[in-house]
């Protein structure tokens, strides 16, 4: 019998590129969950990666457009977005800040680019709603770069805690039903780290600048900028820096295991509620 003391590591079940999309008023995105090669990952439905110094890249912005029964997360790496909705709330996210939108019943916003030209980088994550949970009342967590804790766990392994829990430190990200680790971890070349996993829950690391080698030594992989790692099933996850470091965000959480209905903007459950929220939308209920 094994011994059950054993963590067990994940292992990188496949990698995955994205594809270049436009979205928006005509930004360009690198998408990489949510494209023909990969639809979702339970529960994560998209995500996006945003990345250019070429003002026309990104300066026409996403304006007004509704979401139901889900959650927005954008984390900005770098450059200045600010966002409104039809309720009212308006904010800025500047650089290390992240905004987690429960969308809920629904809600129309914008996300702008405050600035006219640098780098505009950062990733939007799409997370589902569990069924009873897709027509709760919208909400922001809007959270500043200072207020992200960040801690060292090793010599030139720098961590950043979004959501979840490290260690002692907890991410300013609460009362999320997916129950969501999201991590910026950094290394340094001939660094390595292993990070505890809920054991049930699915998880990928996106490799957004360097290389790094994931999963157990006998398993490793060899993980470049621009891929994602899809990992198996277990209880933690041994990352280590390619040649030049390497710096990427590890996610994971609580999957669903619910039918998904997906029509643009709108994640329900059955096709009748996709036809329900764009009814609500055009007769101006949202």
């Amino acid at each position: 019998m094994a011994n059950s003391s054993i963590r067990q590591s994940r292992a990188v079940r496949r990698i995955v590129r994205g594809q270049p999309v436009s979205d928006g008023a005509g930004v360009k995105l690198n998408r990489i969950i949510g494209q023909r090669d990969f639809d979702m990952l339970d529960p994560f439905l998209m995500l996006d990666e945003f990345r250019s110094d070429r003002a026309g890249d990104y300066l026409a912005g996403f304006p007004d457009h509704p979401h139901r029964g889900f959650e927005t997360v954008t984390y900005m790496l770098a450059g200045r977005m600010r966002h409104a909705d039809n309720q009212g709330n308006q904010g800025l996210l500047g650089p290390g800040s992240v905004q987690w939108m429960t969308a809920g019943r629904g809600i129309v916003h914008s996300e702008m680019p405050e600035q006219e030209d640098g780098l505009m980088w950062g990733f939007q994550l799409w997370v589902n709603l569990p069924a009873r949970d897709k027509m709760t009342a919208p909400r922001y967590q809007d959270i500043a770069g200072e207020s992200i804790p960040q801690v060292e766990p090793a010599t030139g392994v720098s961590l950043r805690v979004i959501a979840g829990r490290f260690g002692d430190l907890h991410g300013p990200v609460n009362g999320i039903a997916t129950d969501p680790l999201y991590l910026d971890l950094s290394l340094a070349a001939g660094t390595a780290i292993d990070i505890p996993l809920a054991a049930g829950h699915n998880a990928f690391a996106y490799v957004y600048e360097g290389s790094a080698m994931i999963g157990p030594s006998s398993q490793s992989r060899d993980v470049a900028r621009g891929e994602l790692a899809v990992l198996e099933p277990g209880e933690h996850v041994h990352v280590s820096a390619g040649s030049a470091g390497g710096r990427l965000i590890l996610v994971a959480g609580k999957p669903l295991a619910e039918p998904v209905a997906k029509h643009g903007p709108f994640v329900m459950n059955t096709p009748e509620q996709i036809v329900e929220a764009i009814r609500d939308f055009q007769s101006g209920r949202f």
